[in-house]
């Protein structure tokens, strides 16, 4: 992996350095916030250890500003500010993960090696469709064939996941924890009432039905044949 580390403390930064390079990484250094920001802008890494408190721009500024600028490196805050309120701030500014001096480099490494793992962030979909099936998530409106179809709250979220899982199938408990966040059964019918209220405005009138049942399975909502 190729790294970055932004750490004024020369002596912590040395060791950081080393180790992860003895780990097998690529690592490129900068001491203070002007030139952290320089390369984390206008390089490719797999992760940043960035500390908070530096000389020129500090730390969370570095990070805002990168990600208004649409980098979407995974950043490591690194620092001594352990509090709440700290970890909270850190991770709002755009953090990834935040670790408290002073730590374990196994730790760090473990933290690291997991960040370069997530998937690529995607870009943000405003709109999901399938055939002529379309959900706008801005303007919170569905539209089948051009006619609009008015949702209540539930439903949308239904039909928004369904959206996003088009072509495959979909269990009852995966509809219970993602649309009503129950971790547990209720022990009633409340996704085949929701289900069947949501088949009937989205396939009513139309020749070609979008939302199945899979017997035994779940639901899906496919491509017609």
């Amino acid at each position: 992996m190729k790294l970055l580390i932004v750490e004024d403390d020369k002596e912590a930064a040395g060791y950081l350095k080393r180790a992860l390079s003895e780990a097998g990484h690529a690592v490129d250094y900068a001491a203070a916030g002007r030139d952290g920001l320089m390369l984390a802008a206008g390089e490719t890494y797999d992760v940043i250890i960035l500390d908070r408190m530096l000389p020129e721009i500090d730390g969370l500024a570095i990070l805002r500003t990168i990600r208004a600028s649409g980098v979407k490196t995974p950043v490591l805050l690194l620092t001594a500010l352990g509090g709440i309120d700290d970890r909270v701030e850190g991770l709002e500014a755009g953090g990834d993960d935040y670790l408290v001096k002073p730590f374990a480099f196994a730790e760090l490494l473990a933290r690291v090696n997991a960040l370069a793992r997530r998937p690529p962030t995607q870009e943000l979909r405003t709109e999901l469709a399938v055939a002529d099936l379309k959900l706008d998530l801005l303007k919170r409106t569905v539209t089948r064939a051009g006619r609009r179809i008015d949702l209540q709250p539930r439903e949308f979220q239904l039909l928004e996941y369904m959206l996003r899982h088009a072509g495959r199938v979909v269990t009852r408990t995966m509809l219970l924890e993602s649309v009503w966040d129950f971790h547990f059964d209720p022990k009633t019918n409340i996704v085949e009432t929701h289900m069947s209220r949501l088949r009937g405005k989205v396939d009513r009138g139309h020749g070609v039905e979008l939302i199945h049942t899979v017997r035994g399975a779940g639901y899906v909502l496919r491509e017609p044949d």
